[in-house]
Formats: C-alpha cells, structure tokens, sequence
C-alpha cells in the first residue's frame, strides 16, 4: 500500500492536483481575452501579446499533463481499510478520463497548431510592414487584404470553436468531479 485515504500523502497529491488545475487550466481558460487584445493591438504590439500567450499556454500543458498524473494517483492511493474508495470504474472517474483525452485532441489536433501558425503569420506582417500610403491601423476592405490576414481570420474562427470546446469540456470535468455520479 502507497498511501491511504486522507492521509498525508493522499492529502499532498491532493493538493499538488488542485494546485496544477488552479495553473494549467486557469492559465488557459481566458486565452480568448488574449486573442482578442492581440487583435485589437495589431503589428509589432499585438504580435507580442499573441507570443506572450501562446507561451503561458505551453507551460499551462505541463501542469495540465500534472493534473492528469495526480488524478490516477488519488485513485491508486485511495485505499480505505483494503478497500479503494475511488474506483477507475466509477462514472465521474472514467467520463472525466475520456472528457480530458477529449480535451487533449482539441487541444493538440485543432487549437495549438491554428495559434502556431496564426503567429506566423502575425509575425510575417509585422516584418512586411504598413501597406504603402496605407497607416497600420486603417482596417482594408476584405478584398484588398494580404492572404495572411485573410488565412488568419479562417483560422481564428478555428481557434474560437476549440477554445469554447475546451471551455465547455473543463467544466463537465469540473460537474463530475463535483457530483461524482456512479
């Protein structure tokens, strides 16, 4: 036996699994504020806000990865008198298992590489400079702008439905963690 239920280890993961939630996902979970303040900014300024962000965000993955190991550990060390208390067979403990992987796919397969490559191309306009006779902040109409503004709002939009996703899929987590159904 590794640790028992409540006792000093079990509370320690506790914790750190509380403690790597409240940082990885509280780092991420208003990334569209950011969004929207690179926006509003635009060039050299808005540029840095979207890099500032995307590298919080890469840190917030590896306390997000951390919440995943402590929840498997409170569930191997919820031990109670030869008995687990928490099962991988409870409801909220598989759902939250399979939101999380969810997550994961959203996160990895549709939002990082759309921010990625929207700082990209960010960066590629910042480089290229004001149209010529046009200042920075006077918005084109959509038929005179640069590809890479239009391929940034295509992303965008992307980018907006995964993070509502993943908005969405954190507080069922959250629901089932709470209620603990079956």
């Amino acid at each position: 036996m590794l640790a028992a239920y409540l006792d000093g280890p079990y509370k320690l993961i506790l914790l750190l699994h509380i403690l790597a939630a409240i940082v990885g996902f509280g780092a991420s979970f208003l990334n569209a504020i950011y969004g929207g303040q690179a926006k509003g900014r635009r060039g050299a300024e808005g540029l840095a806000i979207a890099q500032a962000n995307y590298l919080v965000s890469s840190i917030a993955e590896y306390f997000i990865y951390g919440v995943f190991v402590t929840g498997i550990l409170l569930v191997l060390f919820s031990e109670n008198r030869g008995s687990r208390v928490w099962e991988f067979g409870d409801t909220w403990i598989w759902g939250a298992i399979v939101l999380y992987v969810v997550g994961l796919g959203v996160a990895h397969g549709i939002l990082r590489p759309n921010v990625r490559r929207m700082n990209s191309l960010m960066e590629q306009l910042v480089h290229m400079g004001a149209p010529p006779g046009e200042p920075s902040a006077t918005p084109s109409p959509a038929s005179s702008l640069p590809p890479q503004v239009q391929e940034m709002q295509e992303r965008a939009k992307r980018v907006g439905l995964a993070g509502a996703i993943l908005n969405v899929d954190l507080v069922l987590i959250l629901a089932l963690m709470v209620w603990k159904p079956g």
